[in-house]
């Protein structure tokens, strides 16, 4: 293992404190640097160059993320690369009790994740804790590793031959994780990749990296050895490093169509296998038969809940014949929400991450203004009392939308709910399907025909019918499709094991051999000589 000069940061617990408490106006003390995870112990990086993780909802530095340098990555994957040699080899059953034990302290700290969250990312607490859960339900999930990893046996395949398969680990695995899912994308990628016995190196996002750091000092309590998870800052240097790093042997990452698309020919140009889940622009048909107060219950929650910022955030409604009349109840319903910091106990939606990310969309509501859309509902002004420098928008509506404007083309993520009209449901689902985007499309209506046939001729990879976000829970896998999604193999469940493992198959033969000089060079086959 590379051996580094670094300080390490012998107690957590200042670093705890600073980045999951809530600073108000009137308090500041100096921000933490936020540490790097190599060979088990967490260390302060050498670079002098940082960036600043800001409260959206206050625009307080909450913590300072190293830009980590070349060295210290080396040395993570190095230390990885050494722990893979020892823990491959431990029994599955061990490796069972520390995700076991992982789940138990996620749940006992899930406060503090929360507060964590929402003050670096800027979600409210409720959504916030769904974060955590939905990351938790993978962790339990991994703790039947032994069962998903169970290979195939064929006995007697030829006289006295047996064929069997086994799934064995891949070695050094990566994660490149983005700012919404603070603690869930992270849950999705290491405890599955550990489980299976691989070592991994995860990059959090530098505008909120807080709960994968205490999510791995949770992971090194739970049992998990030194260097089997190390975690590394920094923003494009450290994605084409480890795009490029040969030790690497799999790379997983969630964001950006630009992103994901680079990471995915960079990394898979170097033999590496990938998966990245990227951008989305999820539609809902609404037929006329469809119960009125739960559909629109449904569109405003999956619509402007976590600001938008989920890749799974339903972002476009596409009424179809006499539905269009909701439209009215529809704005009521964004109307009653309460926009202000998610640390308010009657918040509904927070802020959204950076000012920039407000001006991009901002910017996209008045494309669609500009481009003939009719606003029916204009949050970009809003002022939130007590917070008033921080990155809110409130719930967006625009209608008569068209699929060549802007802001329908681009995925906002934010708070904007794009309305468009459909005389038939053949005509909606045309109109979905035209879409580059495949991650996920609903329908919500009583009848079974429509449903069916919804089910059956929509492309997107994850459908709902009367369920505005289809999100399956880990015993499936995440299905995004088209330019949603770049790989063949999809996050957690079956999909998500079989990534992180390669098959091996054993031919092996165990029977009196009758001797003979005779050598026989024929091709071997299953039939009896």
């Amino acid at each position: 293992m590379l051996q580094l000069s670094i300080p390490r940061v012998r107690n957590l617990n200042a670093f705890r404190a600073t980045i999951s408490a809530v600073r108000s106006s009137h308090f500041s003390t100096a921000a933490p640097r936020v540490p790097n995870l190599i060979g088990g112990a967490f260390v302060n990086s050498q670079s002098t160059a940082s960036i600043d993780v800001i409260n959206p909802a206050t625009q307080e530095v909450v913590s300072k993320v190293p830009l980590t340098t070349n060295e210290e990555f080396k040395a993570a994957v190095s230390s990885a690369k050494k722990a893979f040699q020892t823990w491959r080899s431990t029994p599955v059953t061990t490796r069972q009790r520390v995700m076991l034990k992982l789940q138990e302290l996620i749940r006992r700290d899930i406060d503090k994740l929360a507060l964590n969250i929402t003050t670096e990312q800027g979600k409210t607490l409720k959504d916030a804790h769904g974060d955590v859960f939905r990351g938790l339900e993978v962790v339990e999930h991994a703790c039947g590793t032994a069962t998903l990893q169970m290979g195939e046996y064929v006995s007697n395949v030829s006289n006295g031959i047996d064929t069997y398969s086994i799934r064995e680990p891949l070695g050094v695995c990566a994660g490149i994780c983005p700012f919404n899912f603070p603690a869930m994308i992270p849950l999705w990628m290491f405890p599955i990749a550990v489980a299976c016995g691989n070592t991994f190196i995860l990059k959090p996002s530098e505008k909120d990296p807080g709960a994968s750091v205490l999510l791995a000092e949770l992971a090194m309590e739970a049992g998990l050895p030194d260097g089997v998870l190390n975690i590394v800052h920094g923003t494009n240097d450290i994605v084409n490093a480890i795009c490029d790093d040969d030790d690497i042997r799999a790379v997983s990452f969630v964001g950006s169509n630009t992103a994901g698309m680079h990471i995915y020919s960079r990394a898979s140009a170097k033999g590496k296998r990938v998966q990245s889940n990227m951008g989305a622009k999820n539609h809902a048909i609404v037929m006329p038969d469809a119960s009125p107060d739960a559909t629109l219950n449904a569109l405003v929650a999956a619509g402007f809940g976590a600001a938008g910022q989920r890749c799974m955030a339903l972002s476009t409604v596409v009424f179809v014949g006499d539905s269009k009349s909701w439209v009215d109840k529809l704005v009521e319903g964004g109307k009653s929400l309460k926009v202000t910091a998610g640390t308010e106990p009657d918040a509904d939606l927070g802020p959204v991450i950076s000012k920039q990310a407000k001006d991009r969309i901002c910017n996209l509501i008045q494309s669609g203004v500009d481009s003939g859309a009719r606003l029916l509902l204009d949050g970009r002004n809003i002022v939130v009392p007590g917070y008033e420098h921080g990155n809110f928008i409130g719930p967006t509506i625009l209608a008569n939308v068209t699929a060549d404007m802007e802001c329908y083309k681009e995925e906002i993520f934010g708070p904007v709910l794009l309305c468009l009209e459909a005389n038939s449901l053949e005509e909606a689902i045309s109109f979905v399907n035209s879409n580059r985007y495949g991650n996920g499309a609903s329908i919500f209506t009583s009848s079974g025909v429509a449903a069916r046939k919804f089910q059956t001729e929509i492309e997107a990879g994850q459908v709902g019918i009367n369920v505005p976000i289809p999100v399956p829970l880990p015993f499936f896998s995440f299905t995004g499709n088209k330019a949603s999604f770049a790989g063949d193999l999809n996050f957690y469940g079956k999909a998500g094991v079989n990534f992180f493992t390669q098959i091996k198959t054993v031919t092996q033969q165990w029977k009196d051999l009758p001797g003979s000089s005779v050598v026989n060079l024929a091709m071997p086959t299953s039939q009896k000589a």
